[in-house]
This record gives C-alpha cells, structure tokens and sequence, in this order.
C-alpha cells in the first residue's frame, strides 16, 4: 500500500473516531438499543467506514452510522437534513449495494417507537441470507 493510502486510511479512521465522539441524540438512542449484541445478538459497529472505491490516489469513503459485519448491513439514521440530499444518498445507497452492503433507512421521527423500530431493524436482518 503507497504512502498516500496508508495516510488516506489514518484520516479516514480520525474522521470515523471524531463523529464517533459528537454521535447525534438520534444516534445515541438507537446505539443504546444495539451496542453490546443486545439486538438478537447481532454486533454492530457505529460509525463505521466503509471504503467504496480505490482510484489509485486516494480511498473514497462512506462512514456509516450502524454497521453488522456478520449481515453485511447498514442502518442509517436520516435526520432533517437528509430531506435536503436525496441524489447524494441515492449516490451512496447505489455505491454500498455494488459492494454487497443491504441498507436500512431509518427517519429520526421514527425513533419515538423505538420497540417499532427495533422490530423493523430485526426483520431487516433476519431477512438477509
């Protein structure tokens, strides 16, 4: 791996790290939910990198707010701003099926049913082979 890459990955796992430490309160509710395999047993991961292309000068990634490894799965929590960003999230929702990724997408709203939620987060899952 050249030297670009290997710094490329040092910042990518900075940025990961810095939005692990600012989670929103959205984010801190739901990870209450899932951390500690209390969801099924499934694992996650929050605010997880995922590297979605390699072009040779640097890495492109997603950081993805809530990753099972064992499903390869992302729930992604979308707050007000994502009202503003659908061709971006488009974008990203293509880009992470192409690598196998399934992807859950959850309206901050929704969190107020969190046992509807984690129901829909369950199925969701469950489904995957």
């Amino acid at each position: 791996m050249s030297r670009s890459k290997n710094f490329d990955f040092a910042e990518i796992k900075k940025h990961a790290r810095e939005l692990r430490n600012s989670m929103t309160e959205s984010e801190i509710l739901l990870w209450g939910e899932l951390k500690n395999r209390k969801l099924s047993g499934y694992k996650f991961l929050r605010q997880h990198p995922v590297i979605y292309k390699d072009d040779q000068i640097r890495l492109n990634y997603f950081i993805a707010d809530f990753y099972c490894s064992s499903k390869r799965a992302i729930i992604e929590l979308d707050g007000p701003v994502h009202d503003t960003r659908e061709d971006y999230d488009q974008f990203r929702d293509d880009e992470l099926h192409n690598l196998g990724i399934n992807i859950l997408r959850i309206k901050n709203d929704e969190l107020k049913n969190m046992s509807k939620v984690l129901i829909n987060i369950k199925s969701f899952l469950d489904t995957i082979s």
